[in-house]
Protein backbone atom coordinates (compact mmCIF):
# COMPACT_ATOMS: atom_id res chain seq x y z
CA UNK A 1 0.00 0.00 0.00
CA UNK A 2 1.73 3.35 -0.55
CA UNK A 3 2.46 5.87 2.36
CA UNK A 4 0.70 8.70 1.61
CA UNK A 5 -2.69 8.65 0.19
CA UNK A 6 -3.75 10.91 -2.37
CA UNK A 7 -7.18 11.36 -1.72
CA UNK A 8 -8.64 10.94 -5.04
CA UNK A 9 -11.30 8.35 -6.11
CA UNK A 10 -11.40 6.96 -9.89
CA UNK A 11 -15.48 6.23 -9.31
CA UNK A 12 -17.40 8.24 -11.66
CA UNK A 13 -21.25 9.36 -10.64
CA UNK A 14 -22.42 8.88 -7.12
CA UNK A 15 -23.33 12.75 -6.43
CA UNK A 16 -27.45 11.93 -6.67
CA UNK A 17 -27.10 8.74 -5.13
CA UNK A 18 -25.76 7.46 -2.14
CA UNK A 19 -23.57 4.73 -2.80
CA UNK A 20 -23.31 1.01 -0.51
CA UNK A 21 -21.74 -2.13 -1.47
CA UNK A 22 -23.23 -5.10 -2.01
CA UNK A 23 -23.04 -8.41 0.01
CA UNK A 24 -22.05 -11.40 -0.95
CA UNK A 25 -22.93 -14.85 0.56
CA UNK A 26 -21.94 -18.39 -0.69
CA UNK A 27 -23.34 -21.26 0.61
CA UNK A 28 -22.22 -25.18 -0.11
CA UNK A 29 -20.69 -23.73 -3.25
CA UNK A 30 -19.46 -26.70 -5.88
CA UNK A 31 -17.98 -26.11 -9.26
CA UNK A 32 -16.80 -29.26 -11.56
CA UNK A 33 -15.48 -28.57 -15.11
CA UNK A 34 -14.74 -31.03 -17.60
CA UNK A 35 -10.85 -31.01 -19.08
CA UNK A 36 -10.40 -31.45 -22.94
CA UNK A 37 -9.41 -35.47 -22.19
CA UNK A 38 -13.15 -35.43 -20.77
CA UNK A 39 -11.96 -35.84 -16.98
CA UNK A 40 -14.23 -34.12 -14.42
CA UNK A 41 -12.12 -31.75 -12.50
CA UNK A 42 -13.84 -30.56 -8.98
CA UNK A 43 -13.04 -26.84 -8.96
CA UNK A 44 -14.69 -25.72 -5.50
CA UNK A 45 -15.46 -28.18 -2.75
CA UNK A 46 -18.31 -26.92 -0.68
CA UNK A 47 -17.59 -23.63 -0.17
CA UNK A 48 -19.34 -21.75 2.42
CA UNK A 49 -18.56 -17.84 2.75
CA UNK A 50 -20.02 -14.45 3.63
CA UNK A 51 -18.56 -11.04 2.72
CA UNK A 52 -20.33 -8.03 4.40
CA UNK A 53 -21.62 -4.82 2.12
CA UNK A 54 -18.37 -2.94 1.93
CA UNK A 55 -16.19 -5.37 3.22
CA UNK A 56 -12.77 -5.49 1.31
CA UNK A 57 -11.22 -8.94 0.88
CA UNK A 58 -8.17 -10.80 -0.81
CA UNK A 59 -8.12 -14.31 -2.00
CA UNK A 60 -4.93 -16.01 -1.47
CA UNK A 61 -4.04 -19.89 -2.55
CA UNK A 62 -1.69 -21.52 -5.02
CA UNK A 63 -2.37 -22.53 -8.80
CA UNK A 64 -5.67 -24.33 -8.88
CA UNK A 65 -7.36 -23.96 -5.29
CA UNK A 66 -10.29 -22.44 -6.84
CA UNK A 67 -9.49 -18.94 -6.16
CA UNK A 68 -10.13 -17.38 -9.41
CA UNK A 69 -12.74 -19.80 -10.17
CA UNK A 70 -15.03 -18.75 -7.31
CA UNK A 71 -14.23 -14.74 -8.67
CA UNK A 72 -16.07 -16.00 -11.75
CA UNK A 73 -18.84 -17.12 -9.96
CA UNK A 74 -19.62 -14.29 -7.71
CA UNK A 75 -19.53 -12.00 -11.04
CA UNK A 76 -22.20 -13.99 -12.72
CA UNK A 77 -19.71 -14.87 -15.38
CA UNK A 78 -20.23 -18.83 -14.90
CA UNK A 79 -22.82 -20.75 -12.73
CA UNK A 80 -22.16 -23.13 -9.95
CA UNK A 81 -22.17 -27.24 -10.28
CA UNK A 82 -24.21 -27.06 -7.20
CA UNK A 83 -24.95 -24.67 -3.73
CA UNK A 84 -26.17 -21.17 -3.86
CA UNK A 85 -24.76 -17.91 -4.33
CA UNK A 86 -26.08 -14.41 -3.36
CA UNK A 87 -25.92 -10.68 -4.30
CA UNK A 88 -27.35 -8.90 -1.62
CA UNK A 89 -30.90 -10.69 -1.33
CA UNK A 90 -30.70 -11.64 -5.07
CA UNK A 91 -29.66 -15.34 -5.69
CA UNK A 92 -27.67 -15.18 -8.82
CA UNK A 93 -27.05 -18.88 -8.79
CA UNK A 94 -30.65 -19.52 -10.33
CA UNK A 95 -30.76 -16.47 -12.18
CA UNK A 96 -31.54 -16.26 -15.86
CA UNK A 97 -29.29 -14.48 -18.48
CA UNK A 98 -31.51 -11.47 -18.75
CA UNK A 99 -31.06 -10.99 -15.23
CA UNK A 100 -27.36 -11.62 -14.99
CA UNK A 101 -26.66 -9.08 -17.61
CA UNK A 102 -28.53 -6.39 -16.02
CA UNK A 103 -26.59 -7.16 -13.04
CA UNK A 104 -23.27 -7.44 -14.66
CA UNK A 105 -23.72 -4.07 -16.17
CA UNK A 106 -25.21 -2.28 -13.40
CA UNK A 107 -23.80 -3.38 -9.99
CA UNK A 108 -21.07 -5.81 -10.72
CA UNK A 109 -17.81 -5.05 -12.74
CA UNK A 110 -15.01 -8.02 -12.94
CA UNK A 111 -11.41 -7.66 -13.68
CA UNK A 112 -10.18 -10.13 -15.51
CA UNK A 113 -6.27 -11.43 -15.45
CA UNK A 114 -4.38 -9.48 -17.73
CA UNK A 115 -5.34 -5.91 -18.77
CA UNK A 116 -5.87 -6.60 -22.19
CA UNK A 117 -8.62 -9.02 -21.62
CA UNK A 118 -10.68 -6.33 -20.42
CA UNK A 119 -9.77 -3.67 -22.80
CA UNK A 120 -10.39 -3.19 -26.28
CA UNK A 121 -6.41 -3.31 -27.83
CA UNK A 122 -7.25 -1.22 -31.04
CA UNK A 123 -8.90 1.74 -29.42
CA UNK A 124 -7.96 4.70 -27.18
CA UNK A 125 -8.25 4.83 -23.68
CA UNK A 126 -11.32 7.33 -24.00
CA UNK A 127 -13.07 4.65 -26.40
CA UNK A 128 -12.68 1.74 -23.85
CA UNK A 129 -13.93 4.34 -21.16
CA UNK A 130 -17.21 5.01 -23.60
CA UNK A 131 -17.29 1.16 -24.19
CA UNK A 132 -17.69 0.48 -20.56
CA UNK A 133 -20.43 3.05 -20.05
CA UNK A 134 -22.99 1.62 -23.13
CA UNK A 135 -25.16 0.58 -19.95
CA UNK A 136 -26.14 3.45 -18.79
CA UNK A 137 -28.76 5.86 -19.42
CA UNK A 138 -28.41 8.83 -21.34
CA UNK A 139 -29.13 11.08 -17.89
CA UNK A 140 -26.23 8.56 -15.98
CA UNK A 141 -23.90 9.41 -18.75
CA UNK A 142 -24.44 13.12 -18.23
CA UNK A 143 -23.86 12.78 -14.51
CA UNK A 144 -20.50 10.12 -15.29
CA UNK A 145 -17.64 11.95 -14.52
CA UNK A 146 -15.88 13.05 -17.91
CA UNK A 147 -13.58 10.82 -19.83
CA UNK A 148 -10.53 13.10 -19.02
CA UNK A 149 -11.11 13.43 -15.37
CA UNK A 150 -11.42 9.67 -15.01
CA UNK A 151 -8.57 8.60 -16.66
CA UNK A 152 -6.45 12.08 -14.62
CA UNK A 153 -7.13 10.21 -11.54
CA UNK A 154 -5.88 7.17 -12.60
CA UNK A 155 -2.76 8.93 -13.73
CA UNK A 156 -3.42 8.35 -17.44
CA UNK A 157 -4.65 12.53 -18.37
CA UNK A 158 -1.81 12.27 -21.37
CA UNK A 159 -3.08 8.95 -22.39
CA UNK A 160 -6.47 10.15 -23.25
CA UNK A 161 -6.62 9.55 -26.82
CA UNK A 162 -3.32 7.03 -26.94
CA UNK A 163 -4.39 3.33 -28.37
CA UNK A 164 -3.82 0.96 -25.96
CA UNK A 165 -1.96 -1.73 -27.68
CA UNK A 166 0.91 0.96 -27.35
CA UNK A 167 0.41 1.73 -23.70
CA UNK A 168 2.83 0.31 -20.94
CA UNK A 169 1.75 -2.71 -18.89
CA UNK A 170 1.11 -0.26 -15.80
CA UNK A 171 -1.16 1.70 -18.17
CA UNK A 172 -3.09 -0.48 -19.09
CA UNK A 173 -3.97 -2.16 -15.58
CA UNK A 174 -4.95 1.46 -15.05
CA UNK A 175 -6.86 2.11 -17.72
CA UNK A 176 -8.54 -1.44 -16.99
CA UNK A 177 -9.31 -0.49 -13.26
CA UNK A 178 -10.99 2.97 -14.89
CA UNK A 179 -13.22 0.94 -17.50
CA UNK A 180 -14.30 -1.48 -14.29
CA UNK A 181 -15.17 1.69 -11.80
CA UNK A 182 -16.59 3.65 -14.77
CA UNK A 183 -20.20 2.53 -13.97
CA UNK A 184 -19.53 3.07 -9.91
CA UNK A 185 -20.39 -0.59 -9.28
CA UNK A 186 -21.47 -1.87 -5.97
CA UNK A 187 -18.89 -4.85 -6.36
CA UNK A 188 -15.59 -4.81 -7.57
CA UNK A 189 -14.31 -8.62 -8.33
CA UNK A 190 -10.30 -8.23 -9.32
CA UNK A 191 -8.45 -11.07 -10.78
CA UNK A 192 -4.84 -10.20 -10.57
CA UNK A 193 -5.11 -6.89 -10.52
CA UNK A 194 -1.81 -5.88 -9.94
CA UNK A 195 0.51 -9.11 -11.61
CA UNK A 196 3.40 -8.29 -13.61
CA UNK A 197 3.49 -4.85 -11.91
CA UNK A 198 6.22 -2.98 -11.45
CA UNK A 199 6.40 -1.73 -7.48
CA UNK A 200 5.05 1.62 -8.61
CA UNK A 201 2.49 0.47 -10.45
CA UNK A 202 0.77 -1.57 -8.18
CA UNK A 203 0.97 0.89 -5.33
CA UNK A 204 -0.65 2.68 -7.72
CA UNK A 205 -3.49 0.25 -8.52
CA UNK A 206 -3.57 -0.66 -4.74
CA UNK A 207 -4.14 3.44 -4.30
CA UNK A 208 -7.48 3.32 -6.49
CA UNK A 209 -8.91 -0.19 -5.36
CA UNK A 210 -8.31 1.27 -1.63
CA UNK A 211 -10.05 4.57 -2.24
CA UNK A 212 -13.00 2.84 -3.87
CA UNK A 213 -13.50 1.51 -0.52
CA UNK A 214 -12.55 4.23 1.78
CA UNK A 215 -14.85 7.38 -0.13
CA UNK A 216 -17.99 4.95 -1.62
CA UNK A 217 -18.09 1.96 0.38
CA UNK A 218 -17.87 -0.11 -2.66
CA UNK A 219 -17.28 -4.00 -1.65
CA UNK A 220 -14.09 -5.38 -3.50
CA UNK A 221 -12.83 -8.73 -3.85
CA UNK A 222 -9.22 -9.20 -5.66
CA UNK A 223 -7.23 -12.68 -6.53
CA UNK A 224 -3.59 -12.61 -5.42
CA UNK A 225 -1.15 -14.82 -5.19
CA UNK A 226 1.02 -11.74 -3.46
CA UNK A 227 1.30 -11.80 0.08
CA UNK A 228 2.74 -7.99 0.25
CA UNK A 229 -0.77 -7.16 -1.78
CA UNK A 230 -3.43 -9.63 0.66
CA UNK A 231 -1.56 -7.53 3.53
CA UNK A 232 -2.95 -4.16 2.50
CA UNK A 233 -6.74 -5.89 2.95
CA UNK A 234 -8.44 -6.01 6.32
CA UNK A 235 -9.53 -9.59 5.55
CA UNK A 236 -7.83 -12.17 3.46
CA UNK A 237 -9.29 -15.81 2.86
CA UNK A 238 -7.05 -18.60 1.77
CA UNK A 239 -8.14 -21.41 -1.02
CA UNK A 240 -7.01 -24.70 -0.55
CA UNK A 241 -7.91 -27.56 -2.50
CA UNK A 242 -11.12 -26.34 -3.58
CA UNK A 243 -12.10 -25.12 -0.41
CA UNK A 244 -11.65 -22.09 2.24
CA UNK A 245 -8.59 -23.30 4.58
CA UNK A 246 -8.14 -20.39 6.44
CA UNK A 247 -8.85 -16.40 7.24
CA UNK A 248 -6.39 -13.80 8.29
CA UNK A 249 -8.17 -10.71 9.64
CA UNK A 250 -6.53 -7.68 11.33
CA UNK A 251 -3.16 -9.70 11.51
CA UNK A 252 -4.60 -12.71 12.81
CA UNK A 253 -4.79 -16.11 11.26
CA UNK A 254 -7.67 -18.35 11.77
CA UNK A 255 -8.15 -21.87 10.25
CA UNK A 256 -11.75 -22.53 8.47
CA UNK A 257 -13.07 -25.64 9.79
CA UNK A 258 -14.79 -27.14 6.55
CA UNK A 259 -17.38 -29.85 5.73
CA UNK A 260 -17.27 -33.17 7.75
CA UNK A 261 -14.37 -31.26 9.87
CA UNK A 262 -11.94 -30.94 7.49
CA UNK A 263 -9.48 -28.58 9.08
CA UNK A 264 -6.59 -26.61 7.44
CA UNK A 265 -3.72 -26.44 9.52
CA UNK A 266 -1.85 -23.40 9.02
CA UNK A 267 1.40 -23.42 6.53
CA UNK A 268 4.36 -23.77 8.69
CA UNK A 269 2.88 -26.32 11.34
CA UNK A 270 1.72 -28.08 7.99
CA UNK A 271 5.16 -28.35 7.03
CA UNK A 272 6.17 -30.04 10.06
CA UNK A 273 3.46 -32.66 10.39
CA UNK A 274 2.67 -34.17 7.35
CA UNK A 275 -0.32 -35.73 5.91
CA UNK A 276 -0.50 -39.11 8.38
CA UNK A 277 1.00 -37.44 11.37
CA UNK A 278 -1.14 -38.60 14.58
CA UNK A 279 -2.48 -35.25 16.03
CA UNK A 280 -4.46 -35.43 19.86
CA UNK A 281 -6.75 -33.23 20.92
CA UNK A 282 -7.23 -31.84 24.18
CA UNK A 283 -9.37 -29.45 25.60
CA UNK A 284 -7.31 -27.13 28.64
CA UNK A 285 -11.06 -26.61 30.08
CA UNK A 286 -10.96 -22.70 29.26
CA UNK A 287 -12.19 -22.86 26.22
CA UNK A 288 -8.89 -23.45 23.86
CA UNK A 289 -8.20 -27.02 22.19
CA UNK A 290 -4.75 -27.85 22.50
CA UNK A 291 -3.56 -30.09 19.55
CA UNK A 292 -0.14 -31.78 20.46
CA UNK A 293 1.35 -34.30 18.44
CA UNK A 294 2.21 -37.57 19.17
CA UNK A 295 6.18 -39.03 18.81
CA UNK A 296 6.48 -42.18 17.18
CA UNK A 297 7.35 -44.45 20.17
CA UNK A 298 3.69 -43.60 21.60
CA UNK A 299 1.96 -43.84 18.25
CA UNK A 300 3.66 -47.61 18.67
CA UNK A 301 2.34 -48.44 22.17
CA UNK A 302 -1.25 -47.27 21.18
CA UNK A 303 -1.27 -49.08 17.82
CA UNK A 304 -0.74 -52.21 20.25
CA UNK A 305 -3.62 -51.50 22.51
CA UNK A 306 -6.38 -54.08 21.88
Amino acid sequence: MPSQRRGVSPVTYRDRVEATGLGVRCEGVVHLYRTFGGHDVVALRGVDLVIAPGERVAFLGPSGSGKSTLLTLLGGIQKPSAGRIFLGDAEISRMGERQLSRIRSRQVSTMLQGATRNLLPYATARQNIAFARLSLTAEEKREALVDRELLRRVGLEEQVDQVVSTMSGGQRQRLALACAVATAPRLLLADEPTSQLGHEDRDHVLHLIHSLGDDFGTTIVVVTHQPEVAETFPRSVKMLGGRVGAEGREGSEYAVVGEDGVLHLPGHVAADWPAGTLVRFEDDGDGRLVLTRATHERVTQEGAQP
